[in-house]
Order: structure tokens, then C-alpha cells, then sequence
């Protein structure tokens, strides 16, 4: 099986920053594009940003300059660095990846648990 665990969610004041870490584990082949995704509360699960293996990426407007997704294929792992945080970043952030089991011929998309980030004075 496969798991995505994310970590370094908290509290900070508007402005500050934090970094997130989702690191994938289990009986892994490939793993392929991943992202972040957040879900504030009474509203939809949004994409937040992605990464591709070539370390191509992709942003939501709303994070264009404040945030940088980056990842360590060697680790497995994928970063979100938030800079800047407004109120507004409050959500659940959810890491997401592509990944193909050894032994499988098609990747399947899995899902973190979720982290809480607060932005709040």
C-alpha cells in the first residue's frame, strides 16, 4: 500500500510563513505528478499547486508569488512553501500524488490526511 503523510502545518500571524512536507511511502514504482490542494471550511476542495516529475509547476492565482511548490524525487517527498499568509490561506491542505505500485501497470491517485493551517492575528 501506499501512504502520503503530510506535515508542518500550524498557527501564524498574517504575514509569516510556513513550509508543508508530504513524504510518500510504501510499495512504490514511480511516482508522478503531485500536489496540494486545500478545503476551507464550507467550501469546496481547491487546487492549490502542482508539480510534475520534471519539476514542472503550476499555481492557483490566488498563491502566484506567495507560494513554491517543490519536490525531492530521491525522498519522495513534496514541499509547499507559503509566504505572505492571509487569513484567507486558512484550510485544510491536503497533498495528492500519482503513484504507481510495484507491480502495477497504471498509476492511482492517493491522498494525504490533511494538515490544519491557521491564519490568524
Amino acid at each position: 500500500q501506499v501512504q502520503l503523510v503530510e506535515s508542518g502545518g500550524g498557527l501564524v500571524q498574517p504575514g509569516g510563513s510556513l513550509r508543508l512536507s508530504c513524504a510518500a511511502s510504501g510499495s512504490i514504482s514511480s511516482v508522478f505528478d503531485m500536489g496540494w490542494y486545500r478545503q476551507a471550511p464550507g467550501k469546496e476542495r481547491e487546487v492549490v499547486a502542482s508539480i510534475s516529475s520534471t519539476h514542472n509547476t503550476n499555481y492557483a492565482d490566488s498563491v502566484k508569488g506567495r507560494f513554491t511548490i517543490s519536490r525531492d524525487n530521491a525522498k519522495k517527498t513534496v514541499y509547499l512553501q507559503m509566504n505572505s499568509l492571509k487569513p484567507e490561506d486558512t484550510a485544510v491542505y491536503y497533498c495528492n500524488g500519482f503513484i504507481r505500485n510495484i507491480g502495477s501497470i497504471i498509476p492511482y491517485s492517493y491522498w494525504g490526511r490533511g494538515t490544519q493551517v491557521t491564519v490568524s492575528s
